[in-house]
């Protein structure tokens, strides 16, 4: 597996977690080489992004979620921790503008330079848990 892109942002977010991450617009750069595979996209789509936790390391199977020690432990596939076996994670966003290779998102809560390892289009049918 081989990233197709990496996330770019204005600011310096180390101090930024969760949701004041997601408010704050972000660019997806993807590979020059795949621009055509971005064909069919328009603002306003919801878009799933997969990315690597790449600052993340080791990883621990039971945690306290959100990090809050006053939260009981839970097992780590049970809870959005980025100190997992494999750091890949998951966010659903809103396509703001496209230009060539570079999406302009909101909702996103990758840090700087993470590697992007996929983009589907949100489609209800599909991403909707099975009844």
């Amino acid at each position: 597996m081989r990233p197709i892109g990496h996330v770019e942002r204005d600011v310096r977010d180390e101090a930024l977690r969760g949701d004041e991450l997601r408010a704050r617009p972000a660019r997806i750069v993807l590979d020059p080489a795949l621009t055509d595979g971005l064909s069919g996209l328009e603002p306003g789509d919801d878009l799933l992004i997969l990315y690597w936790l790449h600052r993340s390391t080791g990883y621990d199977l039971q945690v306290h979620p959100r990090g809050d020690p006053s939260r009981p432990l839970r097992g780590v596939f049970a809870t959005r921790s980025p100190r997992r076996p494999n750091p890949i994670a998951l966010t659903t966003v809103r396509l703001q503008h496209i230009e060539d290779n570079v999406l302009e998102v909101i909702g996103l809560d990758a840090l700087d330079g993470s590697p992007v390892l996929d983009i589907k289009r949100h489609t209800p049918h599909y991403d909707a848990p099975y009844r």
